[in-house]
């Protein structure tokens, strides 16, 4: 990992719009990692970890981390590769995000809408591979 990723991974203030590339997907939920800098944690949903395990205080879905992981990154662009940390490295358009704050770490917890996907967290309730987090979800509306 270079350090200009690790430089560049900055958390974009709650209320801001911004824009990601996307060049790397980690599992279902994120991150995804934005050309511009951000890595993003998906708001509003819940999925496996990579290891298939769930996180005791939030949702766990049916679905494997890698149903998940590879449903993203059909959502968000192509796969193009695989990093030596596990990610998948993707081509993808640049989306429209919307951040809610800190997704803790160095992530950036937003609602985003691709040119390709739509609404991203809305897409991946939709395809089973993840399930609806409540508690960050709170009144946000698939269209």
């Amino acid at each position: 990992m270079s350090l200009l990723l690790l430089a560049a991974a900055v958390i974009v203030p709650a209320g801001e719009t911004f824009s990601c590339t996307p060049t790397h997907v980690y599992d279902g939920d994120g991150p995804v990692w934005c050309a511009e800098g951000p890595r993003i944690r998906l708001s509003g949903i819940a999925a496996r970890e990579i290891d298939g395990t769930c996180r005791s205080n939030q949702p766990c879905p049916d679905a494997s981390a890698e149903a998940a992981r590879d449903h993203l990154v059909r959502l968000v662009g192509v796969p193009i590769g695989q990093s030596p940390h596990g990610h998948i490295l993707v081509k993808g358009p640049t989306m429209r995000c919307h951040s809610t704050g800190s997704g803790r770490g160095s992530r950036t917890a937003a609602w985003c809408y691709s040119p390709k996907g739509g609404d991203i967290s809305c897409a991946m309730v939709r395809s089973g591979t993840v399930l609806r987090w409540d508690r960050y979800w709170k009144n946000h509306r698939c269209r």
